[in-house]
């Protein structure tokens, strides 16, 4: 035979150097639930290893976190019902804590990148993201409370936007919103293709923040669907988003790479709740080894093409880089 494929797997510094996916700790967006109050370090019971946090704790362990060399996060707040109303009204409001905890995060930490949650599921009555309506989501009259809560972000310090509420039009509505206030700088990461999918659980769980009334079938996109995430990646380039996300990822990579090959925008993707939680409950069982299982997964999205990674397993897969 003159073709062996094995003599470049015939060691470890041969198989380094003919690597063809490299994963480091810059590919990572670490999620944080946020919690107001003092002291707070609560665990999430569907989602181990992973916590709600008072802005006193967090500080620790970001600085943790930038020693393992995760420079980026992402805010989710989990918000006190008496707070919700039907039109997210909270979500922009001067005495919001996330809005704090984005200004003590920047000033503590001006190095760090800060992505946020754009959506008004976490601040409405209804727990839906768009505006509710007999029942319907009403697309265009929530884009303007989606503006007002980007704004106030934006003047909070946000690094880079998230949108995931899946609402026609929203990034050039946001986009221009921004402009007008002369955010110019502000980044747009749209969750452009968010599909409908059984993986989101145990965040809701983190942030009670599921639908009071029936699902989000009519706004997140069907599972069984692929080239329509060319089009609602299209349309978000078109309306300016600076770079694209997939959610969830690991049932999703074919989407992940055919983003990536038809659009030069950096993509990113979203390994969520569900898919760590099947890991932890395996690898607690002893079913499954839980740092093998967590690397492959890991990269498997990053083969696919994600730039970045947003997951819950971003610090402890760090910690295991360090090693």
């Amino acid at each position: 035979m003159n073709i062996r494929p094995r003599r470049n797997r015939k060691n470890a510094a041969i198989r380094a150097m003919v690597e063809e996916t490299k994963l480091g700790a810059e590919n990572l967006i670490y999620p944080i639930f946020l919690q107001n109050g003092k002291g707070i370090k609560s665990e999430i019971k569907s989602l181990p290893n992973n916590f709600r946090w008072s802005i006193d704790m967090l500080l620790p362990e970001v600085e943790k976190c930038l020693e393992l060399g995760i420079n980026t996060y992402v805010l989710f707040p989990a918000i006190e019902e008496r707070l919700k109303d039907a039109i997210a009204s909270h979500s922009y409001a001067s005495d919001n804590f996330y809005l704090d905890v984005i200004r003590t995060l920047k000033d503590r930490f001006p190095e760090i990148v800060l992505m946020s949650d754009v959506a008004m599921d976490p601040y409405s009555s209804d727990g839906h993201d768009g505006l509710v309506r007999d029942g319907k989501i009403i697309n265009d009259e929530t884009l303007p409370i989606l503006a007002k809560m980007s704004i106030a972000q934006a003047q909070a310090g946000i690094d880079i936007l998230g949108p995931s509420d899946m609402m026609d039009g929203r990034v050039g509505y946001i986009r221009e919103a921004l402009d007008q206030a002369n955010f110019t700088d502000v980044s747009i990461m749209s969750y452009s293709v968010k599909y409908a999918s059984a993986f989101y659980g145990p965040f809701r769980d983190a942030l009670d923040s599921a639908p009071k009334a029936g699902d989000k079938k009519t706004y997140q996109m069907n599972p069984a669907n692929r080239r329509e995430a060319l089009i609602e990646a299209e349309l978000d380039i078109k309306e300016g988003a600076d770079m694209l996300m997939v959610k969830p990822a690991l049932c999703y990579l074919d989407v992940i790479a055919s983003l990536k090959e038809k659009f030069a925008v950096p993509i990113t993707a979203y390994n969520v709740s569900g898919e760590c939680a099947m890991v932890y409950a395996a690898s607690q069982n002893g079913w499954l080894n839980y740092e093998a299982t967590m690397s492959e997964m890991l990269l498997s999205i990053r083969r696919a093409g994600a730039d970045g990674i947003l997951t819950y397993f971003a610090k402890d897969f760090a910690t295991l880089l360090k090693k």
